[in-house]
């Protein structure tokens, strides 16, 4: 791990910075692959089987439901954990496994817990510095200081976290998990705590950091739109194992089953029966050119590819409820055939108003076809 230590850039010994954010410094960022790692805990199998590779300098996104398994496995990389089968590489040394087990301070690995954990009995300075336990006190601080100069926290050095708000205490969580200049650091759902609108300016900030840094990092979330905005890969888990693996728009578009679908996109499900290749819903007739005849699947319809026609085009529809959603409009729409109603994305501007009478049509490009036996 890269070592790289400078003085106190401006110090004055007030605690108090005079310049503005510095840039992260620089580490040698480290590929990571888990082979075949499994976790059980009596008789609850929590992983199974996982197998992942990570490219150095690049971003993960563990994506799943509560209880799918992604902190377990992020635990075991850190050395929170042991797998009770598989193994953990780090540049191709194994670290987890069942010939060697590393302990977490010496993996260079950084980790960002989900409640922060800062030390109350520490200054935010001494909570930075906390890890630094190789270096010389001098050091460690001028290290610690740098880090929190980079989020924007200089000036707070001498100060205790309680006085700190809780996109500041995510600042100080980041500045401690960078500050030792890991070759990968872990975060297990960093931004959950904070409410919508800091946790888009937080995440946004993070990101710049940790490209800055050039660390592989592995960010645990349930939230698919922070994972599609996060990561250049996503590994998508449910039930302790890993359904899906590559880049948003892959899984966005080409989602493996029913479940990774309805993960990244709101849908209409329509049930259908499929004969010569095409299977008939309320809304029109889609390919289904990869099932058998008479096998039963669920036709997927996004709901922005719900599409407003004039009155006897497509479907005849009647608008039963509409919602303004800012620069959308949801709409629920009755169609005959269909139990239940469509529900539509459109531009606000377009949103007919409730008891109209419309067309609607598909954007067969947004249609996605599973068989039923998934759902």
């Amino acid at each position: 791990m890269l070592k790289v230590f400078k003085a106190r850039a401006g110090g004055n010994g007030s605690g108090r910075s005079r310049s503005g954010r510095g840039k992260a410094a620089v580490t040698f960022a480290a590929r990571l692959a888990v082979d075949g790692v499994s976790r059980r805990y009596d008789q609850t199998l929590a992983l199974d089987d996982v197998s992942l590779e990570v490219e150095p300098g690049k971003i993960l996104c563990l994506l799943g439901p509560s209880g799918c398994g992604k902190t377990t496995l992020l635990r075991i990389i850190a050395g929170v954990e042991a797998p009770s089968s598989g193994s953990v590489l780090i540049d191709g040394q194994e670290v987890a496994g069942p010939n060697r087990f590393v302990p977490p301070e010496k993996r260079g690995v950084g980790l960002m817990f989900q409640d922060f954990a800062l030390f109350p009995h520490l200054t935010i300075l001494d909570n930075v510095a906390f890890g630094l336990r190789s270096l010389t006190k001098q050091q460690a601080q001028a290290e610690a200081y740098a880090a929190l100069e980079r989020v924007g926290l200089g000036d707070y050095e001498r100060d205790y976290p309680h006085i700190l708000s809780g996109g500041q205490q995510q600042r100080v969580a980041l500045a401690r998990a960078i500050a030792p200049r890991p070759g990968i650091v872990l975060m297990d759902e960093p931004f959950s705590g904070l409410d919508s609108q800091l946790r888009e300016s937080m995440r946004e900030e993070t990101l710049a950091i940790i490209r800055e840094s050039r660390a592989t990092c592995i960010v645990v979330t349930h939230d698919s739109e922070e994972a599609m905005r996060m990561g250049d890969v996503i590994a998508l888990m449910r039930d302790g194992r890993v359904v899906q693996t590559g880049p948003a728009p892959e899984l966005y578009r080409t989602p493996k089953d029913l479940f990774a679908a309805r993960t990244f996109s709101d849908l209409n499900e329509l049930p259908a029966r499929v004969q010569g290749g095409r299977a008939e819903t309320a809304l029109g007739t889609f390919a289904a050119s990869d099932f058998v005849d008479g096998t039963e699947v669920i036709v997927c319809v996004r709901q922005g590819g719900i599409r407003l026609l004039k009155p006897g085009e497509g479907t005849l529809g009647r608008v039963l409820d509409t919602r303004f959603l800012g620069d959308v409009g949801l709409l629920e729409i009755a169609v005959e055939g269909h139990e239940g109603p469509i529900l539509a994305r459109v531009r606000a501007a377009d949103m007919p108003v409730r008891g109209d009478e419309l067309g609607v049509g598909v954007d067969e490009g947004g249609v996605l076809v599973f068989p039923a036996r998934n759902d």
